[in-house]
């Protein structure tokens, strides 16, 4: 694994991330700094290269032994490519004004959709320090609507804000958690984040 050279501008990067390989050299870096590659189905660290595919491959015989850049990041499920992931995050912790959706729908040249789901992804990856891991072990999910309750509001305002029953008019709040593992050391986790509805359709991240 060689050394990368950090892209200075928005256009450096472009460029710089068109070369797919380049994308892939930058990533493993950023994961395995110390240059062991770890499978990240049987953490094994003997796993080889397939360049031509750009995969890596564990000697291990398991379920998924191969498996690219991706596996195991925020990144995975998605279809859109390295290319655009790393432009993307460099647009978002390059800029300090903050950047927009349409910002990265235009620049990119990718839907305003897609760049949503990416801020999306990539905002709550920074916030939790680390280089995109996903939620691992005992994962639990919930949701809660947030809102005044209808008792404590003056009539008027019940009238004005209240139109509906159950999560109407109220704010759809879901929250992850990741148990820690107390004979590993590790603390729970918790991340939350305010969603459009409920819909299993809707892309939370």
């Amino acid at each position: 694994m060689k050394d990368i050279k950090e892209p200075k501008t928005l256009q450096e990067a472009i460029v710089h991330f068109s070369n797919p390989d380049n994308c892939v050299d930058y990533l493993a870096l950023k994961r395995w700094p110390d240059g062991v590659v770890i499978c990240p189905t049987c953490g094994s660290d003997k796993v080889h290269f397939l360049a031509s595919r750009r995969l890596w491959q564990c000697s291990n015989r398991h379920d998924k032994r191969q498996f690219s850049i991706k596996v195991g990041t925020v990144m995975e499920d998605s279809a859109i490519g390295l290319d655009k992931w790393l432009a993307a995050i460099w647009m978002l912790a390059g800029d300090k004004n903050g950047v927009s959706s349409y910002e990265i729908h235009r620049g990119l040249g990718i839907t305003q959709k897609s760049a949503w789901f990416l801020m999306h992804r990539i905002r709550i990856a920074m916030q939790d320090g680390g280089i995109f891991q996903k939620f691992s072990g005992h994962v639990e999910v919930d949701e809660t609507f947030i809102g005044g309750k209808a008792r404590n509001m003056h009539l008027s305002v019940k009238k004005r804000r209240i139109t509906g029953t159950g999560g109407r008019d109220k704010t759809a709040v879901m929250g992850i958690l990741e148990r820690g593992d107390k004979s590993k050391g590790t603390h729970s986790k918790v991340r939350t984040a305010v969603v459009p509805n409920r819909k299993k359709e809707n892309p939370s991240g």
